[in-house]
């Protein structure tokens, strides 16, 4: 897809009014080291940042390093992280994906996108929330579903693959903003842009949101 310069006028002007809307976005999963993240983001597919806070607030006390979270017992595990949802493939994913931080990377997560992505349940998404809130490095946009929804409906993107959204992001927004563009994107989303009752009249955006007359009807 062809970027215009009025697209990215119009990608630095959202961005600058979400900025100054949420000034103080952060990760909304909470941990205390990268692996924690890692595991929080796995659990947050389809499921609720609020949710995975609730389950991960018993389960980092029960799991406290790599090593607790490679040796865990499966069908036990299945049962800790039962609530967020396709917990199955999740509690495999994890235990899997420790394993191979211990056995690969001598215990410590990886720190580029490649790396990464030789992990069990670990794609673009995950890599990037690692990357950026976990070390601070900045190599793409992590697009969920607010994010997805909010680039559909702000003409951000025509696509629907979360790789290609990603990619026509990136080619709209400067880089350094790329990790927290996420975060306001998904505050938006929460607090405004709602999937189903969106709040367009009490939006700072809807001037310029060509979706404002029809995700009102």
């Amino acid at each position: 897809m062809t970027i215009f310069i009025m697209d990215k006028i119009k990608a630095k002007k959202i961005f600058g009014i979400l900025s100054k809307e949420y000034p103080q976005t952060k990760c909304f999963l909470v941990h205390k080291n990268p692996h924690q993240l890692l595991v929080a983001t796995i659990l947050s597919a389809q499921c609720t940042d609020k949710r995975v806070n609730i389950v991960t607030k018993t389960l980092f006390k029960k799991y406290k390093t790599i090593h607790d979270f490679a040796d865990a017992d499966l069908p036990e595990f299945e049962t800790d992280i039962r609530s967020t949802g396709f917990y199955k493939n999740k509690a495999k994913n994890i235990i899997n994906t420790s394993k191979i931080i211990l056995e690969q990377f001598g215990g410590k997560v990886p720190k580029t996108m490649d790396e990464l992505l030789t992990l069990s349940g670990v794609a673009r998404k995950t890599s990037n929330i690692v990357l950026f809130h976990g070390f601070g490095k900045t190599e793409g946009v992590a697009v969920d579903t607010h994010v997805k929804r909010l680039s559909g409906r702000l003409g951000l993107s025509k696509n629907t693959d979360p790789v290609k959204i990603e990619k026509d992001l990136m080619k709209l927004f400067d880089k350094n903003n790329w990790g927290i563009l996420t975060n306001l994107l998904i505050e938006h989303g929460r607090n405004v842009c709602d999937a189903r009752k969106p709040l367009c009249d009490k939006c700072s955006l809807a001037k310029m949101c060509p979706s404002v007359n029809n995700v009102q009807k």
